[in-house]
């Protein structure tokens, strides 16, 4: 082969994930669909307790062509939700995701759960977003009202994940630092989710025997459900969201 066969072959490859698109075709032929347009809220709810539901579009909105969450001037709500209408089994989701130095709440990415509008509750598994603390981002919380504990690490309640339970080799930007933007992605195929951080891995977690537990069941998340974004029940947040699209598996 010529030096410029070999040349324009090489090129070739290198281009042809970026001619991809938010709704082009991912490597192996499956179809990647984007879950927000960039211009509205189509396509998702907000969910909340009857006291918070004005409040919550407040607090959810489109703004630059994101999905901005800011509850900076009033800490006093509960938990607030933006979920999806569509379900979702076994799928690739990616996103970017933005966090501010000033803002001292919590959010996290559910999946496969599914709210509870009488019990003002959502069930189901949980990859963690926590810009106070961005060692955490990635761990897996499992937001089961039965269960309410981490799945990975396996460490049991809340206070136990440590910074050591995270791995190595990854950073955390905030909006002003290096364009602000971090990647996300997550993995989940039978009881197997996998997440990653700006390309490093994080949480390899087999949940066989758990995400298909009786508590699970009766709840029917951990293997199949809606994907939700979290505003944290007290806190103050301002949180972004972006190019967030998804492929099934």
């Amino acid at each position: 082969m010529s030096f410029i066969a070999r040349f324009l072959g090489l090129v070739s490859i290198a281009v042809a994930p970026a001619a991809c698109g938010a709704a082009g075709q991912a490597a192996d032929g499956a179809a990647w669909t984007p879950l927000f347009n960039g211009k509205d809220l189509s396509g998702w709810v907000l969910k909340s307790k009857p006291k918070d539901r004005e409040k919550a579009e407040r607090f959810w909105k489109v703004d630059a062509g994101t999905i901005l969450v800011d509850s900076m001037d009033d800490k006093n709500h509960d938990y607030v939700w933006l979920l999806t209408e569509k379900e979702y089994g076994d799928f690739e989701l990616e996103l970017r995701v933005q966090g501010y130095k000033d803002s001292p709440g919590n959010s996290g990415v559910q999946v496969r759960s599914r709210y509870d509008d009488a019990a003002g509750w959502l069930d189901g598994p949980q990859v963690d977003l926590n810009p106070p603390g961005p060692w955490r981002c990635g761990f897996i919380y499992d937001e089961t009202r039965t269960v309410k504990k981490w799945l990975w690490p396996d460490v049991g309640g809340p206070a136990n994940a440590k910074p050591e339970h995270a791995p190595k080799g990854w950073t955390w930007k905030f909006h002003d630092q290096d364009g602000g933007w971090n990647d996300v992605r997550i993995v989940c195929r039978g009881t197997s989710i996998k997440t990653f951080i700006n390309g490093v891995a994080v949480a390899d977690y087999d949940g066989a025997g758990r995400l298909d537990d009786a508590d699970h069941r009766k709840f029917n998340v951990g293997m199949r459900g809606h994907i939700a974004l979290q505003l944290h029940t007290g806190d103050r947040l301002r949180f972004r969201f972006k190019e967030t699209r998804i492929r099934a598996l």
